[in-house]
């Protein structure tokens, strides 16, 4: 069975996809969004930093043009999301464990203020007074104002409220729908045939397994154990910013909500395993400790795993897929029909309102030159030639066809 459905379908309800399905419903298309369990994935596990400055990695420069523009466009997004998406503008500490810690993050502030960024030193008695509970025995601080906090929960609820039920397909997208010229829609696990104009892959690992791809998507996961623990009220608050701290070269983060929890993350591995880690929950209850003492003092509620969707260099596959040669093509030679966003990795939630705005221009026919550098076929630049597509979305189909 085929159904005209939507203008435009979103595979995959991440904050991702809801941010690009809320942007596009807000210009007036009707928007269909895929997935059967919405924000259980990496969005579920997400501690929600805003942290374009703090997040800065070495040598990763356009990434950081595109997180810094990003967390610009965050307070309007979030003002549209509404209220209660969860949006805080409290700012960010940086503490430093040791002296080599306290060196590192100079280091890093040195590149960070080269790159126009503000990183503000404090002196431990000036962190001690804004954060009393801060252990006695740090090396040092610093301070980054513009390094925001959402709760990604919250953000994932409101923005299904704004899109309303009847926008939300709960099932797997088994594979693209071509009509032999342009991506079509979606074909899903039970068979039926979701048809748009223009279709947007957003479900981070998800899509490696989506059949009919003209492109290959090199994602891997990256795992991470995250902890959430209750405040009890003798000791709240617990911190009032975000605290990132280096401990002995581990970094851990303590990122304080309204309700009186804290998020306390992550570690990082790419060991295959989606369960949670004993040695992970250890080493992150035991370096927030040393940055917190109370930290032993809460009552640790959930503990979680997910894998978040890694790229080769920890960029994201954003923009549409250039057309295989002697193919037919839109007017910019790309495969009609078809966005690609995923591959965001640890920046999921921070680059939300970013390409969501990438999208929008592109479902608009303008493709801004200054994240060329994340399209989605950068690590091939090949196409599969539309015969290599048509016989890996039939060996995907759902036994019986579509009906």
């Amino acid at each position: 069975m085929e159904e005209v459905h939507a203008d435009v379908i979103v595979v995959g309800a991440g904050v991702i996809g809801l941010g690009i399905a809320w942007e596009a419903a807000r210009s007036g298309r009707r928007v269909t969004v895929v997935d059967p369990a919405p924000g259980s994935g990496a969005s579920f596990a997400a501690a929600g930093m805003l942290a374009a400055v703090s997040e800065y990695h070495y040598q990763e420069e356009q990434l950081l043009e595109f997180m810094v523009h990003s967390a610009v466009l965050w307070p309007a997004f979030a003002a549209s999301a509404g209220p209660g998406c969860g949006y805080l503008s409290t700012p960010t500490l940086c503490l430093a464990g040791d002296a080599a810690d306290r060196q590192a993050f100079a280091d890093l502030r040195s590149v960070q203020q080269a790159h126009g960024l503000d990183v503000r030193p404090l002196t431990l008695r000036e962190a001690r007074t804004r954060e009393p509970l801060l252990a006695p025995a740090l090396a040092g601080a610093f301070e980054i104002e513009a390094d925001h906090q959402v709760d990604p929960r919250r953000l994932v609820a409101a923005l299904l409220a704004r899109l309303g039920e009847e926008s939300v397909v709960r099932a797997r997208a088994a594979r693209l729908a071509w009509d032999g010229r342009r991506v079509a829609g979606v074909v899903l696990e039970d068979g039926r045939e979701l048809r748009a104009a223009e279709t947007v892959v957003a479900n981070g690992l998800g899509a490696r397994d989506l059949a009919g791809l003209p492109v290959s998507l090199p994602l891997r996961p990256v795992y991470g154990d995250v902890l959430r623990l209750r405040v009890p009220a003798r000791v709240r608050p617990l911190v009032t910013a975000t605290v990132r701290g280096l401990v002995r070269g581990r970094p851990v983060y303590i990122v304080p909500r309204e309700d009186g929890t804290v998020v306390i993350g992550a570690t990082q591995r790419e060991d295959g395993s989606d369960a949670v880690s004993a040695g992970g929950v250890y080493e992150l209850l035991r370096d927030a400790q040393a940055l917190v003492p109370a930290v032993a003092e809460l009552e640790l509620y959930e503990t979680t795993a997910r894998a978040r969707p890694g790229t080769p260099d920890n960029a994201p596959l954003l923009g549409r897929v250039p057309a295989a040669a002697g193919e037919p093509h839109d007017g910019a030679g790309c495969v009609p029909g078809l966005i690609v966003a995923t591959g965001f990795f640890r920046h999921g939630v921070l680059l939300t309102p970013a390409a969501a705005s990438v999208c929008l221009g592109l479902l608009e026919g303008v493709a801004d030159p200054r994240w060329q550098g994340f399209r989605p076929d950068r690590f091939t630049r090949t196409t599969r030639p539309l015969a290599e597509r048509s016989a890996a979305a039939r060996s995907a189909a759902p036994q019986g066809g579509i009906r």
